[in-house]
């Protein structure tokens, strides 16, 4: 384990995939691009993002377009073509629905969730630029068979896999039914954004067929885990349906899985800065589906 001063070059600020053995790099970009007076964040909570690597809002929806929302990740779980769509993914060995992807695309309801102001706003804003949808989802955490999502930076797959040059990229994960402390509710490393874990192994192709269920090759090591973990140590968000957490593409997250009887379900949407749009995959053969990682860089309205 080593810990690096990498320095960005035009081909590749971020290393991963390479080397036979994991590293922690710096990193080389900021994490706040706006200011308190270019949108509704002020200038304590960007502070606090710039140094935690995320933000929360209890009450982004309010109750009655909870149940909107709620009524529409429903019906998409629901309709059988949806489920056979590849953009669509269930739980190894079951039709348990684990995500859908490109939800903004298949629905018009979560098509203007991406547009509402309080929601890409909030990203122009910490961006500092126009944004594009990079990737869009609704996960799905049943009662007592959700299964966990592994400690991973978003980063590190978007820049291997899809070709994201730098770390200029927010996720807001809108919870669409409440996420208590036992039901499997996001977990981050404050500050760990600032710390880019470079990953051993080589990325097979089609990988994502694999990693959507459960993602090995690209997860970063328990060394490197253990590092950052006494350092930062781990925060775990809880709130009512409603209620949002917005956080930098390259914080170190995961959740444990569900075996309580209460659903954990949330709609996810990660904006990209249009200055920082993907290019050829950094370790990859070639990019990800366009559903997965967008290829299609035209600003959010």
């Amino acid at each position: 384990m080593s810990i690096i001063d990498s320095h960005p070059t035009l081909d590749d600020a971020y290393p991963t995939r390479k080397s036979g053995e994991a590293a922690l790099l710096y990193r080389q970009d900021p994490v706040v691009y706006g200011r308190a007076e270019d949108g509704q964040i002020d200038a304590e909570t960007l502070a606090g993002y710039e140094a935690n690597g995320y933000l929360n809002v209890q009450r982004l929806l309010e109750p009655g377009e909870v149940d909107v929302y709620r009524a529409e990740l429903d019906r998409l779980a629901g309709d059988e073509t949806i489920l056979a769509d590849e953009r669509t993914v269930t739980e190894r060995g079951t039709r348990e629905v684990r995500s859908i992807f490109e939800v903004h695309k298949l629905s018009d309801v979560f098509a203007r969730l991406v547009r509402d102001p309080r929601v890409v706003g909030r990203a122009r804003q910490i961006l500092g630029s126009d944004v594009y949808v990079h990737q869009s989802r609704v996960n799905y955490k049943p009662g007592f068979k959700g299964k966990d999502f592994y400690w991973h930076s978003d980063f590190e797959t978007w820049h291997a896999e899809d070709g994201m040059p730098r770390m200029r990229a927010v996720s807001i994960s809108i919870a669409l039914t409440e996420n208590f402390v036992h039901n499997g509710g996001l977990m981050i490393m404050p500050g760990s954004h600032k710390t880019f874990v470079s990953c051993v192994g080589e990325t097979p192709a089609d990988h994502y067929k694999e990693s959507l269920v459960g993602q090995e090759v690209g997860t970063p090591d328990p060394n490197s885990l253990s590092i950052l973990a006494d350092k930062h140590g781990i925060e775990l968000f809880t709130g009512p349906a409603g209620s949002a957490t917005m956080f930098d593409c390259n914080c170190m997250h995961g959740s444990n899985g569900n075996i309580t009887p209460f659903p954990r379900s949330n709609v996810f949407i990660v904006f990209n800065s249009v200055e920082n749009t993907c290019v050829k995959p950094f370790s990859a053969p070639s990019p990800r589906p366009s559903f997965i990682g967008a290829r299609d860089f035209t600003p959010v309205a």
